[in-house]
């Protein structure tokens, strides 16, 4: 692209009508759009109002239509099974068809909410795209949750039908999704009308007449149907993410600006051209999977990358580089902690060296903060760029990326580099004013967002303002802090709930977890802020080593404690760094860094419903008795 990287944020900026309008040329519309970006209910801005598509037919017959019939659409590759399927986009696109129809036999129609329930499987994708294309409006639940949290979306979302599967597969173990579905459905108020059940060999489901039905017997029963014209502004989906109230919230994305939004993000930020074989190492049930698994590359016309497995275990670190030797992945996007897990038992990269990796371009890693060590030992090993790039459920894709298509920046270890065209970042204080350069503060987003973004919540406008858009009139909160230095780049540092104030000093625990992490000995680490009677909070540090560290815990702490206080300074109040053997995250990877704090704190906590292994909680409550908290 001509245009250099500042040029064209200054023009989505300051003309995001004929920006965006430009970059719309790109999908396939039925009718063209009124009006741009709708002004008229703001701060509830619209994208595209007027314009009419299917985002099924853009993600797949268009393909088919265009001459693509014959490329690969997805790989589903499934060390758990060891498996490895592959469909074009001429099989996806009937596949897809006739599992509309077996939505519609049900009485599935515009507007219906689906719920899809299921494990990495390829049945999972074509759901999703079978509801954008009768425009029903999927949320997909990741597999395995807690039958009342899923009961609790099944209540909010009020779906005609469930899809899911008899089983999810775990490394040593058969998840039953069945028994936690019947679960969820005994305990919700609202009855959704039929199942349709994907039936594994691994654990066959027991179904229940009149109510459920196997997907086969659907699917024979079915007939395959056309794409239905939508509005730009109709729900494509609603994904649920955790609110501070305990109740979920139901993001919003529509059709249009979607669209638009996805497939321009392939080329601008992964620098991905049609027909590369790109590969999202995340799940359908977190946006990441949305975004990225499904719809992105599909409407880019890539081959996308459908994984049942994990970066460690499966069968062992090499996993990744398996995959990307098999495949030829071009680019690759996962989360820091798969990166972090495969350091910690693979400390040297020696199973690197066993795979062909020549087709990898880039890697992209989003999810958490991604802290320098980690960047340095995959850009050491892969020798390719290593991206850090910053975005959330909310938004969809990316705020800040070096953006691989448009013009490569200079990288900084600690930055997810500057924001993306379409998104203006400022850092406010605690008064809503902007802060100087290297000043920490809420990273915010100017409004009106970029198409593509959460335009509102299910069924709940205002809870949408009071949450995002309340605290700092005529800006999206982010709830992450961190601060923009003199050259521009953004440097996300911690949520802004993991700001802690130790004598009148506002600390982040994203630049202590920096420094932890650079200790050679340490694969992975966490710092919360526990309460202090004299100073108000104080830091605890939490390191898990690489595999094969056999030196004297004490000695790797005091080690840590010292890094700190060197690099950050007496005023951190460093002063406890203890070794666990693994830290409580989500299914996601993400660390439940607010849950270990109300441990310490002796306050009462809710079981995460999205945590990979409840028994770890046992583990870290332990340890911080061990240290004199917890008490």
């Amino acid at each position: 692209m001509a245009e250099k990287f500042d040029a064209i944020v200054k023009r989505s900026l300051t003309d995001p009508e004929g920006f965006w309008g430009d970059i719309a040329r790109g999908i396939e519309w039925d009718r063209k759009w009124d009006t741009v970006l709708d002004r008229s209910a703001a701060p509830l801005y619209r994208w595209f109002s007027g314009g009419q598509l299917n985002t099924c037919y853009n993600a797949v017959d268009r393909h088919v239509a265009e001459g693509r019939a014959d490329q690969l659409a997805i790989i589903y590759d499934s060390p758990m099974t060891g498996r490895i399927e592959r469909f074009t986009y001429r099989q996806l696109r009937d596949l897809v068809a006739r599992f509309a129809g077996a939505l519609t036999n049900e009485g599935v129609v515009k507007g219906d909410r689906v719920i899809i329930y299921m494990p990495m499987i390829p049945e999972a994708a074509i759901a999703m795209l079978a509801c954008a294309r009768i425009g029903a409006v999927h949320s997909v639940v990741f597999g395995g949750f807690a039958a009342n949290e899923l009961a609790l979306r099944i209540d909010d979302a009020a779906p005609k039908i469930v899809v899911s599967a008899s089983c999810g597969l775990e490394p040593g173990r058969v998840v039953a999704y069945k028994p936690l579905l019947d679960g969820a459905l005994a305990l919700a108020r609202h009855k959704p009308d039929r199942c349709i059940v994907v039936q594994r060999e691994q654990e066959l489901a027991a179904l229940v007449p009149g109510r459920d039905i196997a997907w086969d017997e659907a699917m024979d029963k079915a007939t395959p149907q056309a794409c239905v014209p939508l509005a730009a502004t109709d729900p494509l989906y609603i994904l649920y993410t955790s609110g501070t109230t305990g109740e979920p919230k139901g993001v919003v994305r529509d059709n249009g600006g979607h669209a638009v939004a996805l497939r321009w993000t392939m080329e601008a930020v992964y620098g991905a051209k049609p027909g590369d074989v790109y590969w999202a190492a995340s799940d359908i049930g977190w946006v990441v999977g949305h975004s990225y698994i499904v719809y992105a590359p599909l409407l880019n016309g890539n081959t996308t990358i459908l994984y049942e497995g994990k970066p460690v275990g499966t069968p062992d670190a090499g996993a990744f580089w398996r995959v990307i030797s098999d495949h030829k992945v071009k680019i690759l996007f996962t989360a820091p902690t798969a990166f972090r897990a495969i350091k910690r038992d693979d400390h040297e990269g020696k199973l690197v060296k066993d795979y062909d990796l020549s087709s990898l371009q880039a890697l992209f890693l989003a999810g958490e903060r991604s802290d320098p060590d980690t960047l340095e030992w995959a850009e050491r090993h892969l020798k390719v760029p290593v991206i850090d790039h910053w975005w959330q459920t909310e938004t969809g894709w990316s705020i800040c990326a070096n953006c691989m298509g448009l013009e490569k920046l200079p990288v900084k270890h600690g930055s997810p580099s500057k924001p993306v065209p379409g998104w203006d970042i400022r850092v406010l204080d605690e008064q809503g004013r902007e802060t100087r350069a290297g000043e920490i503060g809420a990273l915010v987003a100017k409004l009106p967002l970029p198409p593509g973004t959460l335009p509102t919540l299910w069924k709940a406008d205002q809870r949408y303002r009071d949450a995002y858009l309340a605290e700092f009139p005529g800006y999206y909160k982010t709830a992450d802090a961190g601060f923009i230095d003199e050259d521009g780049y953004v440097f996300v540092m911690a949520r802004t709930d993991d700001i802690i104030n130790t004598a009148g000093h506002r600390l982040s625990t994203g630049a202590m977890e920096e420094v932890l992490a650079s200790h050679p000995d340490v694969a992975e680490c966490a710092v919360i802020g526990v309460a202090d009677e004299l100073k108000g909070q104080v830091p605890l540090g939490f390191l898990v080593l690489n595999a094969g560290v056999n030196r004297q815990y004490a000695d790797i702490s005091n080690e840590a404690v010292q890094l700190v206080r060197d690099r950050i300074g007496p005023v951190a109040s460093f002063k406890t760094a203890t070794v666990v053997a693994r830290l409580p995250k989500t299914r996601s990877g993400k660390i439940l860094r607010g849950t270990m704090q109300r441990i310490a704190d002796s306050e009462p906590y809710k079981m995460p419903a999205t945590i990979d292994d409840p028994s770890i909680l046992d583990e870290i409550t332990a340890a911080l008795r061990s240290a004199g908290y917890a008490r």
